[in-house]
């Protein structure tokens, strides 16, 4: 089953939740509203009279108080990093998958480069090796985009790896703008 994108009261996204951690914000009356169409039917017992109960999920609910901790969007790793840069080398260009790609700091992190959105990039591990302890500049390299850090609407795409159409269109409605590669 898809996650359901948890907002707080505002429209921010703060997590992804199950289909268990959504239903039990809805048995808690923590749900203030909801957006898409019904994602999800989660069935119950029967009663005395024989009607079974059931709980519609929404993929979009916006709640009050806390079920889990919220997400940090300053958090990542290397598959959102790569769906950032469309599973792309920054430096060849060449399309690759989880396997064949790396993290690459521009930065080197041996010289005090951080590992941050803003200084790392995918890199496949032909580039990587070659570009080894030294900035793009001393291994005469270029980047074909600018690293970012994305905004909390596009970590929370980054983070998920299915996303419903309904969830897809709230979040991309709030994102920046920015895009680490552009198709020629």
């Amino acid at each position: 089953m898809t996650k359901v994108l948890r907002l707080d009261l505002s429209g921010t996204p703060t997590a992804w939740l199950s289909a268990e951690a959504a239903a039990l914000a809805y048995t808690r009356n923590m749900v203030k509203w909801e957006l898409g169409n019904t994602q999800h039917i989660l069935r119950g017992g029967v009663n005395q009279a024989g009607k079974r109960s059931y709980l519609c999920l929404r993929p979009v609910i916006a709640t009050t108080g806390l079920i889990f901790p919220p997400g940090k969007a300053e958090n990542f790793n290397n598959r959102m990093l790569f769906k950032r840069d469309n599973f792309r080398c920054m430096y060849c260009g060449e399309k690759g998958d989880v396997r064949a790609l790396t993290r690459d700091h521009i930065i080197p992190s041996s010289r005090g480069g951080k590992d941050i959105w803003e200084n790392v990039v995918a890199a496949c591990k032909r580039c990587n090796h070659y570009k080894a302890n030294r900035t793009p500049e001393e291994a005469n390299m270029s980047l074909l985009a600018i690293p970012f850090r994305p905004n909390v609407f596009e970590a929370m795409y980054l983070a998920q790896h299915t996303i419903l159409a309904d969830q897809m269109e709230y979040l991309e409605k709030r994102f920046s703008g920015k895009r680490i590669w552009q198709a020629a």
